[in-house]
């Protein structure tokens, strides 16, 4: 269950440091979130791999999750658009991503 919080840890300050890069342009200081927030992300990654969880898995979540928050959170905050094609876009990454978690405990009971 911690690899869980620590993969979400991992999201949020992955979603918070991108969303930064784009406050930076306005205001330099915000630069510093940016690092420590790419920091937090890898270092939160780490320990999640560290816990057992595939590589392909955690990259999966923490790629799509970061895709979706990151466009849903711009739209709201720097009114970017979202449309229609990048909903299915999003809908479409989630659905891998759960293939991909369903694929690995499929292969984790052929091989036990």
């Amino acid at each position: 269950m911690l690899k869980w919080a620590l993969l979400a840890g991992a999201i949020v300050s992955e979603v918070t440091a991108t969303l930064s890069l784009r406050a930076a342009i306005d205001a330099p200081w915000w630069y510093a979130v940016v690092v420590v927030g790419y920091g937090a992300a890898f270092t939160l990654l780490a320990l999640v791999l560290a816990r057992g969880m595939p590589v392909g898995v955690a990259y999966g979540i923490w790629a799509a999750a970061g895709v979706a928050l990151t466009a849903l959170l711009a739209t709201l905050l720097f009114d970017d658009p979202f449309t229609w094609p990048m909903a299915a876009g999003i809908a479409l990454i989630i659905g891998g991503v759960l293939l991909v978690e369903t694929g690995s405990h499929t292969a984790e009971k052929e091989t036990v």
